[in-house]
């Protein structure tokens, strides 16, 4: 079963461009990932403007498998500097209500 994932991030003031940077990485190579789906690094326009990971994997095998990753990692330590709280992550499945 598809899992989709929305992680929020909020970075502290003056660390934006770092966070794009670790980000940057960590995006290029979760692409390539057999079992991602869609990979992408998207910011609020307006409240906190929080850092928005938009993700789409083929199952939660698949989710598991970029956690352990090297990149996914990096990422993590990254923003442990760089972040003002712990993320907010939304871990999510779907339902199929075609007719």
């Amino acid at each position: 079963m598809a899992v989709k994932i929305v992680a929020f991030i909020a970075v502290k003031p003056g660390a934006d461009d770092a966070f794009i940077t670790a980000a940057r990485t960590c995006v290029a190579a979760s692409r390539a990932e057999l079992g991602v789906l869609h990979y992408e690094l998207w910011r609020e326009t307006e409240g906190a403007q929080r850092f928005v990971f938009n993700e789409l994997y083929v199952d939660d095998a698949a989710v598991q498998q970029h956690m352990a990753s090297d990149h996914f990692k990096a990422l993590g330590v990254a923003a442990r500097d760089l972040a003002t709280a712990r993320p907010e992550i939304i871990v999510t499945h779907p339902i199929d209500v075609a007719d």
